[in-house]
């Protein structure tokens, strides 16, 4: 944690300032805080590896005490809810200095939701968010803070880095995601744990971009959130909420869904517009234009599974965005894990394979635009470049065949 992003910090509950406890638990790298206690005027909230959490409740508190008893393995392996045995299997793979993000969340969360994680950039939600964002994000001022709200393991906050001169925030109540996103997806990043269901820990106006994806209808306390993020947007800032679930429509793991008439009211003052996902998508994957000049009211997003909502004082978000061409690669270029690679020689042959029937059931759509087959007239081995791939290189980017990931992501 940068101690610049005191500034922006307010406790949850008293809502006063932040300080900086200076005790034999404070470690120090520079500007940055390792570890340490952050004190308000209620209660006092630790820093642990780096990563400030804004939660009062017993794991929590039990992590700060072994911190303040020099027990920092022991804080660790809790907030990450694992054992001892799961707890050294990690700290191995870390001391060989090439453990992947894959390796990692196998030990973490070897369950539904890692597997969602690790194939998370081309499935279709994260398709339509990202392509958002980055037709948004691209107007707003790169100098001011930028906030991903629930934002998992950091996978859009990736994106968000791309367009922020400044670190993001990435505010989640699990902390295992945020230390996964730190370390891998998006290293560089301001890691806050915080439960979204309380008031968020930041100050009013703090962001010019506040998204919050695929998350909302998990809320319980959706009118305080909704409210707390229309605190945080400045005078012209943006909230952005791809893939909200509606309860007029069928979805996967739905959460507690509203319809689209209810998401609109909860953020009423802030004069949101909405849009139909399947419509957003259609024109991502034309590959030309984004069009938010042209909402719906809720009666048009019928039963439409999911629809986006967007609220903003600036009128110039309400407009067409071009879609940009896939640009240079930020990390590592790699082959989708979704398929199967079979090498002959200079060919590579290609097949669609889905992790689970579970996983091929809920992001079958991405057949949309990953085809079942396909030859390639390369070698996909070890590190690629988009010169192996000639003039195909950009439809392959743009169809997710090829993906720009994190270093040491698979």
């Amino acid at each position: 944690m940068d101690v610049s992003l005191l500034e922006v910090l307010r406790c949850p509950f008293c809502g006063t300032q932040l300080d900086l406890v200076e005790n034999e638990a404070l470690v120090r790298e520079g500007s940055e805080i390792r570890w340490g206690v952050l004190g308000c005027q209620c209660c006092a909230f630790p820093v642990i590896d780096g990563i400030p959490v804004l939660v009062a409740d017993e794991p929590t508190r039990a992590a700060m005490h072994a911190m303040e008893a020099g027990r920092t393995g022991e804080a660790l392996a809790s907030m990450l809810g694992l054992d001892a045995a799961a707890a050294d299997r990690l700290w191995t793979l870390f001391e060989g200095h090439t453990v992947t993000y894959r390796e990692a969340l196998e030990i973490i969360s070897p369950d539904a939701e890692g597997t969602y994680f690790v194939y998370r950039f081309s499935d279709p939600t994260f398709v339509l968010a990202e392509s958002l964002v980055r037709a948004i994000g691209a107007d707003r001022r790169r100098t001011t803070r930028v906030i991903d709200l629930c934002g998992g393991s950091g996978h859009l906050t990736r994106v968000l880095s791309e367009l922020s001169d400044r670190p993001v925030v990435v505010a989640d109540v699990y902390y295992w995601k945020l230390w996964l996103a730190q370390r891998f997806t998006a290293p560089g990043c301001a890691p806050i744990c915080c439960d979204a269901n309380h008031p968020l820990p930041f100050t009013r106006e703090a962001f010019s971009l506040v998204v919050l994806s695929d998350a909302f209808p998990y809320i319980w306390h959706k009118r305080l959130l909704a409210g707390e993020m229309m605190r945080l947007a400045s005078d012209r800032g943006t909230i952005l909420m791809p893939h909200l679930h509606s309860s007029l429509g069928f979805n996967f793991s739905a959460g507690m869904t509203l319809t689209p008439a209810a998401y609109r009211d909860l953020l009423g003052p802030a004069r949101p517009w909405l849009f139909r996902d399947s419509d957003l998508l259609n024109d991502i994957l034309g590959h030309t234009a984004i069009d938010l000049s042209r909402g719906v009211t809720p009666e048009q997003a019928g039963d439409e599974p999911s629809v986006t909502l967007l609220a903003s004082r600036d009128p110039q978000v309400f407009r067409q965005h071009r879609l940009a061409d896939p640009g240079g690669v930020t990390g590592e270029l790699r082959v989708n894990p979704l398929y199967r690679v079979e090498q002959h020689g200079g060919q590579a042959t290609l097949t669609l394979a889905f992790p689970t029937p579970e996983y091929e059931e809920e992001f079958g759509g991405v057949r949309r635009y990953l085809p079942d087959t396909l030859t390639l007239e390369a070698e996909v081995g070890g590190r690629l470049e988009p010169s192996q791939f000639g003039a195909a290189y950009t439809d392959l980017r743009r169809r997710r065949v090829l993906l720009d990931t994190p270093a040491r992501y698979f």
